[in-house]
């Protein structure tokens, strides 16, 4: 091989080079533009996409683990105590938290997801909805009532794996319910007269 053989091949690669990039520049110039035309065509989101974070506030017990986990300390929570009366008589009153404040900044917001995978009571999910935009940057952070006006677009969740073993809360539930069927059936049961 001779050294003019090297350059010839450098050239001819320089050269596919160059006619590849006009052969992309030539498509799209003859093909139209496919850009959806956004507030007139909503976008196709795919399942289970990460938007904003909804609030189910029933389920929250002021527990402060999320706000205590996010890296950008921008949840915040208040609560006060209360007490309700015993369940039965002779028995002790109970102590509860009640939700006063659950704001979310989303101007801090990294949309990681650590709140929603450490609340162990399942308060706080992921919807689909994108649209919040506000024009002050003051206004980004949305209160308790806003997060639950998202909770009615979460997605369901996704059915179990057939071939999974039963949630333990679920078995728990279903032994607890058979117990007391079967107390049921004893105290409805006649009591046999003794010999």
């Amino acid at each position: 091989m001779t050294g003019h053989d090297g350059a010839d091949k450098r050239r001819t690669a320089r050269g596919a080079g160059l006619l590849k990039g006009l052969r992309v520049t030539w498509h799209n110039l003859t093909h139209r533009a496919v850009t959806q035309q956004y507030p007139d065509v909503l976008p196709e989101l795919p399942p289970r996409s990460r938007g904003v974070i909804a609030l189910q506030e029933e389920n929250c017990t002021s527990c402060m683990l999320c706000a205590r986990e996010c890296p950008a300390w921008c949840i915040y929570i208040d609560s006060h105590k209360e007490t309700a009366p015993p369940a039965t008589e002779g028995g002790r009153e109970r102590s509860f938290n009640v939700l006063d404040r659950f704001d979310i900044d989303y101007s801090l917001c990294m949309y990681c997801g650590i709140c929603v995978e450490v609340c162990p009571f399942d308060a706080l999910h992921w919807s689909p909805e994108f649209e919040y935009a506000e024009l002050d940057i003051r206004d980004l952070t949305h209160d308790k009532d806003r997060l639950r006006e998202w909770m009615w677009t979460v997605p369901p969740p996704q059915p179990l794996d057939p071939a999974a073993d039963p949630p333990k809360e679920i078995g728990v539930a279903e032994k607890a319910a058979h117990r007391e069927a079967e107390k049921t059936h004893r105290e409805a049961r006649p009591a046999e007269p003794p010999a």
